[in-house]
């Protein structure tokens, strides 16, 4: 049981899924252990909650699947450009914008940093939706809520399995 436990615990402090009342079980009822019982929710907005946020046992207190932050505002997609912070990863939006003058259209970018819930495995290329939620911290107000691969490294992972 320890060594199960150690495995779950990755920061300083000790991470525990904190008990929910709407998690309670009901009087009368065959009683489940608390190691048992997982909390989650349905963000809503026609996403999905992940199987390994329901199965898993990471604890985040930054996931909108298995914790109280909660998802309003703006719904994103953008290109992940980088993964190297802990749980957390820059995603690149593209866009065209008018000028006048010319009467042409210009390229432009903005960077993203977005929370990256352990429910998730995200690799560089990927495109990913991102929900706005409450500030996380001081660059992060958006949360991963779906993950699409990108077409092109599993095509380039394919003719690499053939050499």
């Amino acid at each position: 049981m320890a060594t199960l436990t150690t495995d779950i615990q990755t920061e300083k402090a000790f991470q525990k899924q904190p008990i929910f009342l709407n998690a309670k079980v009901k009087a009368g009822v065959k009683k489940v252990g608390t190691k048992d019982r997982r909390w989650y929710k349905d963000v809503g907005l026609g996403f999905k909650t992940p199987r390994t946020a329901i199965e898993g046992n990471y604890i985040d207190k930054k996931c909108p699947f298995t914790s109280t932050v909660s998802i309003r505002g703006r719904i994103l997609t953008g290109k992940v450009v980088s993964t190297k912070m802990t749980r957390t990863i820059i995603i690149r939006r593209e866009y065209l914008h008018f000028v006048p003058k010319y009467q042409r259209y210009e390229k432009r970018h903005k960077n993203l940093a977005a929370h990256c819930s352990p429910a998730f495995r995200v690799n560089l290329g990927d495109t990913v939706t991102v929900g706005q939620c409450r500030p996380l911290s001081k660059t992060v107000r958006f949360n991963v809520l779906r993950v699409s691969s990108s077409k092109s490294q599993q095509k380039m992972a394919k003719q690499f399995g053939k050499f």
